[in-house]
């Protein structure tokens, strides 16, 4: 059976780099490229660029502020014994990650529209006010570390780097104008920019790689702080506004006729997954090792990227703070883009209602500048604000393994079985975590 949406998705395609009255989104040779690719003319690794982008965007939200914060209080207090979790997230994040870009190219459509179009409106309603809710925990995480990098690395008021943020920010969204492929590279670059500053980091501090490998895959949980942390760290890693996003990356990027054209698109697209995220796990792992080494030993209580900053200096010397601040800040701007995007896409997708771009930026940053003007502890609102995206996480799960397991919808393209159950198990073990956090919470 062949997708509902198949002609439509071809007809996208064609818009999204062809339409008049928008700018080009791929060039005359990346498209002719893909479409050689489609054809089996061409191979090699500029066919492999043609393709690649929408994984790129989606990782920098692996490796946002967020994962800043949870990485340095696991690393500093438990050393390397969570370093299990962030492979555990990232194997999850990969899986869902593929099966959001799938669900986009099968079917021209997003997750966000397409639960729009087969739920309920009663479940709908929630979904989204659920989804704008962790759009804005997000934002929350990614737009406090970017103003906590450049108040530090400049010494500006926290509101002041918070002002500075918020006009590059908006300065990166204004590129999408000119197609998706130039933020692309921007976005792109800046994900170079953090695994140079995770790679240099590692040369700086000390490391016991034997015992880093050992609790890379030896589960252990110390305390129900460590649990609250595994939480924080799954949901700083596999990002709800994330798997929405990738469909929508992928639903019009490149004219598909037929089943094969798909199928070539898709093993394009599961390479691309595997590769950018294997990178946003190493870089995330890399977080952890620093922490360790720098803080484990003598310093466990901190707790804040201030406090990792100004602690770093001593410990390792100017260059391994300065390198830490130029990450922090790369991340925090540049997956705050990423998720004023998402939010934009999820907003459009679940009711159809699309604001200016400016005016989203504004929504998204309201609750940082609440959390600053309160006085709240920074750092501690960025592991909360993981905390929240744990628990909405399963309801974009559950939809996605719900849409791409129906045959209606992706035709030949359904899960697999073994597939299915992967997923099943997966969205079974954030739940699992989500239930034990809130028993916890309210003993």
């Amino acid at each position: 059976m062949k997708p509902k949406a198949m002609t439509e998705s071809a007809v996208r395609g064609t818009i999204a780099t062809e339409t008049l009255g928008r700018p080009v989104s791929l060039t005359e040779r990346t498209v002719a490229t893909a479409r050689g690719a489609l054809a089996g003319r061409t191979g090699g690794l500029r066919t492999a660029l043609a393709f690649a982008g929408p994984a790129v965007i989606a990782s920098i939200a692996y490796m946002d502020p967020g994962n800043f914060a949870t990485n340095i209080q696991a690393g500093a207090k438990y050393g390397y014994g969570l370093l299990w979790v962030v492979l555990l997230a990232n194997v999850i994040a990969m899986l869902f990650q593929g099966l959001s870009a799938k669900l986009g190219i099968v079917t021209g459509r997003n997750l966000a529209e397409l639960c729009r179009d087969h739920f309920p409106r009663s479940v709908v309603w929630p979904m989204w006010a659920v989804s704008e809710v962790a759009a804005m925990a997000t934002d929350l995480a990614e737009f406090l570390g970017g103003a906590i990098g450049l108040s530090l690395l400049l010494h500006l008021p926290l509101f002041a780097g918070m002002v500075v943020t918020a006009i590059v920010t908006y300065g990166l969204l204004l590129c999408e104008q000119f197609g998706f492929r130039p933020l692309e590279l921007i976005i792109g670059s800046i994900v170079g920019i953090i695994c140079v500053c995770y790679v240099v980091e590692m040369f700086i501090a000390p490391v016991d790689w034997s015992s880093a490998l050992f609790h890379t895959v030896t589960p252990q949980l110390a305390d129900a702080e460590a649990l609250l942390l595994a939480v924080g760290i799954i949901g700083a890693t596999v990002m709800p506004h994330a798997i929405y996003l990738h469909s929508g990356l992928t639903q019009a990027r490149v004219p598909v006729q037929d089943d094969n054209g798909r199928r070539t698109v898709l093993r394009f697209s599961n390479r691309e997954v595997v590769i950018a995220l294997s990178v946003a796990g190493l870089v995330n792992m890399a977080m952890v090792i620093m922490a360790s080494g720098a803080f484990h030993a003598g310093h466990p209580e901190v707790a804040e990227i201030q406090t990792a900053y100004h602690t770093l200096t001593p410990l390792l010397g100017a260059a391994a703070a300065g390198v830490f601040l130029v990450s922090l800040i790369a991340s925090g701007i540049s997956s705050s883009t990423v998720g004023t995007m998402a939010g934009q896409m999820i907003m459009q997708g679940f009711v159809g209602f699309r604001i200016p771009i400016w005016l989203r930026r504004l929504v998204t940053m309201v609750p940082a500048f609440v959390v600053v003007a309160l006085g709240a502890n920074a750092t501690s609102a960025l592991v909360i604000s993981q905390v929240v995206l744990s628990l909405a996480l399963p309801l974009p799960m559950i939809s996605l393994i719900i849409f791409t397991s129906r045959t209606d919808i992706m035709g030949a393209f359904a899960n697999s079985t073994l597939t299915r159950a992967a997923a099943v198990v997966a969205t079974a073990a954030v739940l699992g975590l989500n239930v034990v956090l809130i028993v916890q919470t309210l003993m």
